[in-house]
């Protein structure tokens, strides 16, 4: 990158895959117990303490205003619960703003964080809390531990190719819901009342953990390497499992499940819904011998899943097939959402 690139103002979210590339290759493991250190498309890091590992992940809330104490906990799980892992401990740091912040908000606020850890079994263990100069709204930032025994993480080097990518419930969930949340009335001139509230509850309806379709698929059939796309999208995630193993993937557009309501909210905000924030959804990559039966274990429990991409040998490419035209698949700068609250 030259130095006038790095000069020019970033954009709104994540940073490219180019830019973290850049930031993290510098990085030496200089502890030989990080077993799993920060690098492109991994969800965690992964400590040796012993006769297990502890996978530790940080995860902030930065698009949603509503629910961010329970939202801030679900996104952390799921970065631990794909290496295969249990999630224990959680730690916040919450920046509220100057105006309108009250003793009842981070009440709530909090109170969320101790009801959504309690259904998971998850300890809170500490954490931070201030009035911040300089912000608009509420800045949540968590972090998770958890542990896992050795034999059974879930690394991402681990796919192989030959490997078929699964994808449960369908595309967009996060992305959906947070547009209906805060976008209403952008909206609501090109969408009807029910079609948004629709859209709204997909934050618990089909909802944004993987926790469980996580642990069924592990429990279930040889599974290779697991991933919680988020912002970016299915395209982002799609890539950042491809990087972090060292293959190739063919992803089949026609079979990627796209809900009505996300559809149809795209379309009104002219967005691409495959490089749309993405919790909720969990690729899954299984070997091409126990698919099947990791499939109907998900189906069984009433989790929809659909197999959407195969692994293939690195010089092949990471490639998607749409509309009877096969082209490369490219990660995005940034998440579509993005977009949308900076116009």
């Amino acid at each position: 990158m030259s130095q006038e690139q790095k000069l020019d103002l970033l954009q709104a979210g994540k940073l490219s895959a180019k830019q973290l590339r850049e930031l993290l290759t510098p990085l030496q493991r200089v502890d030989p117990r990080v077993i799993i250190g920060p690098q492109l498309g991994e969800d965690a890091t992964v400590l040796d303490f012993g006769s297990k590992y502890l996978v530790v992940t940080t995860d902030p809330v930065t698009f949603a205003t509503d629910r961010i104490g329970w939202y801030v906990v679900h996104v952390n799980a799921n970065d631990i619960a794909v290496m295969g892992a249990t999630p224990c401990w959680f730690f916040t740091t919450l920046l509220l703003p100057e105006q309108g912040t009250t003793f009842a908000m981070v009440d709530t606020i909090m109170t969320e964080i101790r009801q959504t850890c309690d259904e998971f079994g998850i300890s809170v263990s500490g954490g931070h809390t201030e009035i911040t100069t300089g912000l608009q709204r509420p800045i949540i930032v968590g972090q998770m531990i958890g542990e896992v025994d050795k034999k059974d993480l879930i690394r991402k080097t681990s796919l192989q190719v030959g490997d078929k990518i699964l994808l449960t419930q369908g595309l967009a969930i996060e992305g959906t819901a947070l547009l209906a949340r805060e976008k209403r009335d952008l909206l609501q001139s090109h969408l009807s009342v029910e079609q948004i509230d629709q859209a709204e509850q997909f934050l618990f309806h089909p909802g944004i953990s993987v926790v469980k379709a996580a642990r069924i698929a592990t429990s279930s059939g040889d599974i290779h390497s697991m991933h919680d796309p988020t912002e970016g999208g299915l395209v982002a995630g799609l890539h950042e499992l491809a990087v972090a193993s060292g293959k190739g993937l063919r992803v089949f557009a026609e079979r990627v499940p796209i809900f009505p309501e996300t559809q149809a909210i795209c379309r009104c905000l002219q967005i691409d819904p495959l490089r749309l924030i993405a919790s909720g959804a969990l690729l899954i990559g299984a070997s091409a011998q126990t698919v099947e039966k990791v499939a109907a274990a998900l189906k069984r429990e009433g989790i929809p899943v659909e197999e959407i991409a195969e692994v293939v040998p690195a010089n092949d490419g990471m490639q998607i097939e749409s509309g009877g035209a096969t082209l490369p698949l490219i990660p995005p700068d940034r998440d579509e959402i993005a977009k949308v609250f900076e116009s």
